[in-house]
């Protein structure tokens, strides 16, 4: 979802970008020293050209300057920015190369499948994004209208998962969920940061950062108990997320599910409107500064050397166009030049976020529907049903109904397409 306060977000963004530089590293906040040697299991698997068409049409768009320097068959990476050593990576040379290794398998891997269960053998985790309960305010992903039912994503997402789950059962696959609950998955809490919130609030130039904010304040986000909430759940959580998806679950690929929102002001007396959109997010798009932290330049050439894109940028423009016809929402277009469009959908965006980023696996970020649209307000409102209800005088199915049968419908057309396709 789009944070109801953009700009808020991006000084809480900034300020918290030199958390990695207070443990004397290039890291983005909560991230562990990049294992660089780890990276050796690619040598040999990808050419020098098709090493360059992913980095520049993918992930590195805007460049990469002297971080990364390709030879003939080898690219030597800068793996620590502030001693400006090296990492050097062997190229496949001619058409003779391994293999990527990769916990995941590929759908075009898959045996076994029929037309009735076209996702036999595929393990999917579903990932409802953000918190619910007490959590959804401190998010920023709440809001009401006087004695209205609250509108909370985090509660959203996770009953469209519980709704999503027994239909892709049906279809074969075996399914897992990275958050069952509307309790967060780190042990972690706010409280736990504090200290790293005063640091990096000093850093940034804040003296004597204020312990707490009042409701409005304009400082907010130069407060300790604001820095340290987003150090909990915008970093320690997804990490968390991160670990079980890794390191137990394992899935062949994860369904991260959301709700967009335009900005809404006050979450008590939030401004309601026409604009309604959809789109899908992979990973790609870093952006200069962003690679500039080790960790992040890390991950990125994990995921390239992985060839995840290989799986996520088609079947994203397939589920996308899928989600699209049977909602008839139209294509989000972005305004800031933080992404790139990828595939001929006009859905499928590339952008660098944590989550994309950090699961080592293919990832579909869906973000469809506007949470403050005065349509989808009503249809949050009318809760989950059965069957039609005439909604602003239109027969419309439950809004979480509908949003997982069109996810479930895009992947099972995926996998029904000859194999040979993919």
């Amino acid at each position: 979802m789009l944070r109801p306060n953009f700009r808020r977000a991006l000084l809480g963004l900034l300020v918290l970008s030199i958390a990695g530089i207070l443990r004397g590293e290039n890291l983005s906040p909560l991230s562990s020293t990049p294992s660089w040697q780890k990276l050796q299991t690619y040598a040999g698997t990808m050419s020098r050209d098709e090493f360059v068409d992913r980095l520049q049409d993918i992930y590195a768009t805007r460049g990469y300057d002297s971080l990364i320097d390709i030879g003939a068959d080898s690219a030597r990476i800068v793996e620590n920015r502030t001693t400006n050593s090296s990492f050097f990576l062997p190229l496949a040379e001619g058409k003779e190369r391994r293999s990527a290794p990769h916990y995941w398998r590929t759908i075009s891997q898959l045996r076994g499948a029929t037309e009735k269960r076209p996702l036999r053998g595929l393990h999917i985790a579903l990932d409802p994004g953000h918190l619910g309960g007490k959590w959804a305010r401190m998010e920023e992903r709440w809001f009401q209208i006087g004695d209205s039912r609250p509108v909370e994503e985090g509660e959203m997402t996770l009953r469209v998962a519980k709704l999503l789950a027994p239909k892709l059962r049906r279809l074969g696959a075996e399914v897992t969920f990275v958050r069952r609950g509307t309790d967060p998955t780190t042990p972690k809490r706010p409280d736990d940061f504090h200290e790293l919130a005063r640091s990096v609030l000093q850093k940034a130039g804040v003296a004597d950062p204020p312990e707490n904010y009042a409701d409005g304040a304009v400082d907010k986000d130069k407060s300790i108990a604001w820095q340290s909430e987003l150090l909990f759940y915008r970093q320690s959580e997804i990490r968390y997320r991160a670990r079980r998806v890794n390191e137990l679950l394992q899935p062949d690929l994860v369904l991260c599910l959301h709700f967009n929102a335009e900005e809404w002001g006050d979450p008590q007396n939030p401004t309601l409107i026409d604009a309604n959109h959809f789109h899908v997010l992979v990973n790609g798009s870093y952006l200069p500064d962003e690679l500039e932290q080790d960790d992040e330049r890390y991950e990125m050439l994990r995921r390239l050397l992985s060839r995840v894109s290989d799986e996520e940028i088609p079947l994203a423009n397939s589920m996308a166009e899928t989600f699209a016809r049977e909602t008839k929402l139209p294509p989000y277009q972005y305004t800031r030049d933080t992404v790139k469009k990828l595939g001929d959908s006009g859905y499928v965006y590339a952008r660098n976020l944590l989550a994309t980023r950090i699961f080592r696996c293919p990832v579909i970020y869906f973000e469809p529907y506007v949470m403050n649209n005065a349509e989808v307000f009503s249809r949050v409102q009318a809760g989950d049903y059965e069957g039609m209800r005439d909604i602003k005088g239109v027969p419309r199915p439950s809004i979480f109904h509908e949003y997982a049968t069109a996810v479930a419908d895009g992947l099972a057309e995926y996998c029904r397409r000859p194999r040979q396709h993919h």
